[in-house]
């Protein structure tokens, strides 16, 4: 057993501890959806301080727990505040969480966060849908020795994004009339926002949109057979696409005043996910 599992399955140990409940669905809570517990119905809370060795968020506007309850009548476990490469957690210890959730019995994982647009025909406030991603600029979660418990060590990353899955959103974006883009999400370590010669760059290379998150957690999970999909609020225009200097304060003021909307579009794709 490779000492990555074996935390992991220490972890698992004071889950089962807690609550016999088996979610199907996992959520991770980007900024500004930090509020989405008023559309479940909460079973337990675990607070990630509580699991022995789980890394704990210290990011503003990340609360640091799993909320295990209902989403609709779909059984869902809900990451409310995710950790963050930034925050000097090992890759390992970053994508434990996602790991930890396919332990716990999830088949579908729906990833969440704020970024900036790169895509100049994206505004501040905008949907996207995430149909690939980019995520050369962060050391890749799987380095060092497989879990092979999870899955082998060279996964495919074809389609990292369901297909299916994303032909939900599609459609719950359309009956819910929410105006919905769609690009490639790129990943940076952070903390510090990106320079405007960067962007460039990652325009060149084909983002659309660009964050500190959710491409690692991509991985890991696809890594462990899980499907994927997910949805970016685009909070601020890159560096260099506006005049005003980037404030993660800003950020998450934007996340928020999108949050209802951001929340009906969430919860209404993950109830179409029931009998998939």
């Amino acid at each position: 057993m490779s000492r990555q599992y074996e935390k992991l399955e220490k972890c698992c140990a004071y889950y089962r501890s807690r609550t016999g409940f088996s979610p199907k669905v996992g959520l991770i809570l980007g900024s500004g959806l930090g509020g989405y517990a008023k559309n479940m119905k909460v079973e337990t809370e675990i607070p990630y301080g509580d699991i022995p060795g789980f890394p704990v968020s210290t990011v503003q506007g990340h609360d640091g727990r799993y909320l295990l309850g209902y989403i609709g009548r779909v059984p869902a476990v809900v990451m409310k505040g995710r950790v963050h490469y930034y925050e000097g957690y090992p890759m390992e210890d970053v994508v434990l969480p996602v790991r930890l959730m396919k332990k716990m019995g999830i088949e579908i994982l729906f990833l969440t966060n704020a970024s900036g647009g790169i895509n100049e025909s994206f505004s501040v406030g905008d949907f996207m849908m995430i149909t690939d991603q980019i995520s050369s600029f962060v050391p890749s979660p799987l380095i060092g020795e497989n879990v092979s418990e999870l899955g082998e060590r060279f996964p495919d990353m074809t389609h990292i994004y369901d297909r299916e899955l994303m032909e939900v959103i599609k459609k719950t974006a359309q009956e819910e009339a929410v105006e919905l883009k769609q690009g490639v999400y790129l990943q940076t370590s952070g903390p510090n926002f990106e320079s405007p010669a960067e962007i460039r760059m990652y325009a060149t290379l084909g983002a659309d949109a660009v964050g500190m998150s959710t491409a690692c957690e991509a991985i890991a999970a696809r890594h462990a057979g899980i499907r994927v999909c997910g949805v970016s609020c685009i909070s601020n225009m890159a560096s260099g696409l506006s005049k005003e200097e980037l404030s993660h304060l800003d950020v998450q003021a934007v996340a928020d005043r999108r949050a209802e909307e951001f929340e009906r579009l969430v919860t209404r794709s993950i109830e179409k996910m029931e009998t998939m």
